[in-house]
């Protein structure tokens, strides 16, 4: 693990549902610019510990700390201001806006002019306006859909409707990413470019990032560290090389 401070912190998580133990015992520590995999096989548990690392569940016990500050009991829309950004298995853009705008959406969460500036269209409006614009232009143009802005996302090839939902989480100013599946769906190629985009996403923001991916070219070729779950337990931690070797983990996704 990296010798920078622990960004995201999760503390013997558990969740059930009617009786049903779907995660237990869950706990990460993930430090700024680390780059993490969480894997397992389908149904391990690994989107419902996104949820509750995001807010959509509240865990039955245990707790859950964004940059020191116990989180566990906050509802999405405040963890995301505080930091913890989010992309979804399925694509879940505004279809309809452009580029542009899906991305400038995400920028509301920390907007500071009220609703008087927005109708009146006051000086602190358009400095607020302005500097939006210019910082959601220059995710577009990092993550290469600079050519893009007046595109309805609808109308984006698949692989770039995956890159501007990176771009519209990297919008809110995450000190975490979470991305759920990036690839699914992807072609070998886009799998390629996406991988780069990644990459290139940690080092030029400085965001730590957390991702659950079946691809597994994908999480060897750049995570630095993964945790495998199964059945709602963790089963194995380690860099890639220890878990492509871990005999439990070989057991877990293609059976004894």
């Amino acid at each position: 693990m990296s010798s920078e401070k622990i960004v995201l912190s999760a503390k013997n998580i558990d969740i059930t549902f009617g009786g049903l133990h779907a995660v237990e015992n869950f706990s990460i520590d993930i430090c700024e610019k680390e780059l993490v995999g969480l894997i397992g096989p389908n149904g391990a548990g690994k989107t419902t510990v996104f949820n509750m690392i995001s807010g959509v569940y509240t865990p039955t016990s245990g707790d859950i700390f964004l940059g020191g500050e116990n989180v566990t009991k906050l509802p999405p829309h405040i963890r995301c201001k505080k930091g913890i950004g989010r992309t979804f298995q399925n694509i879940r853009l505004f279809k309809q806006l452009s580029v542009l705008d899906n991305v400038k959406n995400a920028c509301n969460v920390h907007m500071k002019y009220s609703v008087f500036d927005a109708i009146f269209r006051t000086k602190k409006f358009w400095n607020e306006e302005k500097a939006v614009d210019e910082k959601v232009k220059k995710i577009l143009d990092i993550l290469g859909l600079s050519d893009s802005y007046e595109l309805k996302a609808k109308n984006l090839p698949y692989g770039k409707q995956r890159k501007l939902e990176i771009a519209r989480a990297l919008a809110t100013d995450p000190l975490i990413l979470l991305l759920d599946e990036p690839a699914a769906g992807m072609n070998p190629k886009e799998t390629e470019e996406l991988m780069e985009v990644i990459k290139l996403v940690r080092d030029e923001f400085g965001v730590a990032i957390l991702l659950i991916e079946h691809d597994m070219k994908l999480v060897m070729g750049i995570c630095e560290r993964l945790v495998v779950l199964n059945q709602g337990k963790i089963l194995a931690c380690g860099n890639p090389q220890e878990i492509a070797n871990n005999q439990d983990v070989i057991e877990a996704y293609l059976g004894k």
